[in-house]
């Protein structure tokens, strides 16, 4: 099969795959609180997403990562990973992961150790149990800690992708990265992007460049500019004091799109080539139409990776109070996170 290249040459080896728009938290810079869920018969069936990544790992997709709203929640989600573990087994698929907000670790931390996961990516912006709950709504600390420790016993080397908040986590840099330190994790920040209405919560205020988060880290530690990638946007630094590396996802004040190898596939078989643009090209109608025969699926594939953008249109530079140019209008939680 034909690997997968885009209108700029850059070959497609990673896929994100939303199973569910549902989440259990209510993070203030994803969603709305009262949030209007997707009616359950839009929603792509476990089946049905089996067969559409196995179509992508057939045109050269290496690396498979699991996202939501919070990928745990939807029933029955673990004979997907089961499926999934089929290509690892076959050496097909270098890497099977997740994104998760780490509420449902603690039970299915040790199923996915046993079908092949490796690590998984924890969403934890704060360690304070009382901003916790605040930026979450819905969340509870705890139950999340003792998630992470429950993937630390199975094995799966954990990485904490923490969103910087102006105003909210910003006292807090310095603790969480000494906390990753301490318990052996991978650190990511990453830049608020504006996607969906969130009602009275402003990006604009919210936004904190990670320049200056840099800088700040700079001021304490000495920092090693790392080659090392993981197929993601992350670009890496070490802490030659603690040794530890963190990651930047910088969307807004440094674009990495030159290097995206990424597509994002949503819990309705939308495809997504870019993040930041409001496209998408329906691959839920050619997989129901041709259940029989996957040469309609594939056209529609490749068909969809002609259309990848040079890059992303995310823009606060227009600086109004509520107002981000290049905002986009679907929920995180629709697309992946």
């Amino acid at each position: 099969m034909d690997p997968l290249v885009d209108p700029f040459g850059r070959s497609i080896r990673y896929l994100r795959v939303s199973v569910t728009d549902r989440c259990d938290f209510r993070c203030v810079y994803c969603m709305s609180e009262d949030m209007t869920f997707l009616p359950k018969n839009e929603i792509l069936t476990l089946e049905e997403l089996d067969r559409l990544c196995s179509a992508f790992v057939r045109h050269g997709v290496e690396k498979l990562r699991i996202t939501g709203g919070e990928p745990l929640v939807r029933r029955n989600i673990m004979s997907f990973f089961e499926a999934m573990g089929r290509h690892l087994r076959s050496g097909a698929l270098r890497e099977l992961t997740l994104t998760t907000n780490g509420s449902q670790l603690e039970r299915f931390a040790a199923d996915l150790a046993r079908v092949g996961v490796r690590r998984v990516n924890v969403s934890l912006d704060t360690l304070d149990e009382d901003r916790f709950r605040k930026l979450t709504r819905w969340g509870r600390l705890p139950q999340v800690l003792r998630g992470i420790e429950a993937a630390h016993a199975a094995g799966l080397r954990v990485k904490i992708n923490a969103v910087a908040l102006k105003g909210d986590t910003e006292e807090e840099m310095f603790d969480l990265v000494q906390w990753c330190a301490k318990e052996g994790h991978d650190l990511t920040f990453i830049e608020v992007m504006p996607m969906g209405d969130i009602g009275n919560e402003m990006r604009l205020d919210q936004f904190w460049s990670l320049r200056d988060l840099r800088a700040r880290l700079a001021e304490r530690y000495t920092l090693t500019d790392v080659t090392e990638r993981t197929g993601g946007p992350a670009r890496y630094v070490r802490l030659e004091e603690t040794g530890q590396k963190i990651g930047f996802i910088t969307p807004l004040s440094h674009n990495f799109c030159e290097s995206c190898n990424r597509v994002r596939l949503t819990c309705t078989g939308q495809l997504h080539t870019c993040l930041g643009q409001e496209g998408a090209s329906d691959l839920r109608a050619s997989l129901r139409a041709s259940t029989m025969d996957d040469a309609v699926l594939d056209d529609a594939i490749r068909a969809a990776i002609r259309l990848k953008p040079k890059g992303h249109d995310f823009d606060y530079s227009r600086g109004e109070a509520g107002v981000v140019g290049g905002r986009i209008s679907r929920h995180m939680s629709h697309t992946g996170g």
